[in-house]
């Protein structure tokens, strides 16, 4: 399963390298997005699996029988924040088509110079 997973992340930075190399701006924002979506499986994939532990809020014997909060934890602040920037981000996409009425990176640098 743990090398399904790696495959996985890989397959999915790939995918998110070839859209932020793209030249639409609304393809480098989806890249952008994957590529948060693929950190944060990484992050899942590096942590142990839970199966027959117990949380590290509940009183036990072992230390060694806790889970790790700190992955879940991570995923978490990660999600909150990359919501916060996907946000942000497609409220300057829509902005831009709006001002410019075209998201081709070419004529956007071209309005740019000139």
């Amino acid at each position: 399963m743990t090398v399904l997973t790696a495959i996985l992340v890989g397959l999915i930075f790939a995918c998110s390298a070839y859209m932020m190399l793209g030249r639409e701006l609304k393809g480098v924002c989806m890249g952008v997005f994957l590529l948060g979506h693929g950190a944060n499986l990484a992050i899942l994939a590096s942590s142990r699996s839970p199966v027959g532990l117990i949380p590290p809020v509940l009183d036990g014997s072992a230390l060694s029988r806790y889970v790790d909060p700190l992955p879940q934890a991570l995923i978490l602040t990660a999600i909150v924040i990359g919501f916060a920037v996907q946000a942000f981000l497609l409220t300057l996409l829509v902005l831009t088509w709006r001002r410019q009425e075209t998201l081709e990176l070419s004529e956007l640098a071209e309005e740019q110079s000139h």
